[in-house]
């Protein structure tokens, strides 16, 4: 797949999960259910990896890697975003999580020396504006106080963490990694450590049945996990995380879109203009200057 499909099925999955995952709340807690559909995604993945015959050995720092990358990226960053639910809308928490894109350049700089691109830094704040507009009702009930301001708080770490585990990936792909099997070893560590820490914390080890929680946990864990995390990652290892990143600004649209569908969402005039800085930042990282010259080049030839 090229760059451009990469990203488009990354953030009309990932868009999609905002609504599965409406199903995933209730009988089972929601630290239980990311456990199990990362270990799912995680063990089908392995299991994929043996009948197709690609290489599972690996040495002790490989897997560590592999291991921080599952902590960082299948793991810590679900549990604190999960743990602030209770307390922030679903809006805020994507406005607020849209901020990787920004960690990812100052990530990418310090960690694997990238330069700080020009049109990325542009392109990360149109967009970062644009979200700000589309979530504007949102952001005008919150209080900066309280557990609101905590949950806050919670949700930039878990973001920071996120963003620490797309670099760890970069990194990875670097050192010649593969992206399925670390996918495949990191979601197992990352559901594993949700496991364990749903242990500790004497949540109930309970299962729902219902066909709802099994087809929401099923896509979440094939598509969810799965495909939209391999395109993603890859799309990290070719393109560098900053402009990976901005997939994060465009799904909370692709989101809206499907509420709007769904559960009847109503677009403000503020979100509008917002969708339209999100496309513009997002045109801006994807083109290339080189592709800007061409295609001004084209033009050019075209109108003489």
């Amino acid at each position: 797949m090229n760059s451009i499909s990469l990203y488009l099925t990354t953030v009309m999955i990932w868009g999609s999960t905002f609504y599965a995952i409406k199903f995933q709340l209730g009988v089972v807690d929601p630290l239980v259910s990311v456990a199990y559909r990362f270990l799912l995604a995680g063990l089908l993945l392995l299991g994929f990896c043996r009948l197709t015959g690609m290489r599972l050995s690996f040495s002790r720092r490989e897997h560590g890697f592999m291991l921080l990358q599952g902590l960082c990226l299948f793991g810590i960053n679900y549990w604190l975003m999960y743990q602030s639910t209770a307390h922030l809308t679903s809006g805020l928490i994507a406005l607020t999580f849209s901020t990787i894109v920004m960690m990812n350049i100052v990530n990418g700089a310090l960690f694997l020396g990238q330069p700080v691109r020009k049109e990325v830094v542009i392109g990360g704040l149109l967009g970062l504006i644009g979200i700000a507009l589309v979530f504007q009702p949102a952001e005008g009930s919150f209080n900066f106080s309280g557990p609101e301001f905590q949950a806050l708080l919670v949700v930039l770490l878990g973001t920071y963490c996120a963003s620490l585990g797309n670099i760890c990936s970069a990194r990875n792909q670097r050192s010649q990694l593969p992206v399925i099997q670390t996918n495949a070893f990191g979601m197992s560590y990352g559901g594993l450590a949700m496991l364990v820490i749903a242990l500790l914390s004497d949540k109930p080890l309970v299962f729902d049945t219902g066909l709802p929680y099994l087809a929401s946990l099923a896509y979440l864990s094939l598509f969810g996990s799965i495909v939209a995390f391999g395109c993603y990652l890859t799309l990290v290892g070719r393109i560098g995380a900053d402009r990976a990143a901005y997939a994060t600004l465009l799904f909370p649209i692709v989101a809206l879109q499907i509420s709007t569908w769904l559960e009847g969402y109503q677009w403000s005039p503020e979100g509008l203009v917002g969708m339209a800085l999100v496309l513009l930042g997002n045109l801006i990282i994807l083109v290339s200057p080189q592709q800007l010259r061409q295609w001004r080049q084209r033009w050019l030839a075209r109108s003489c």
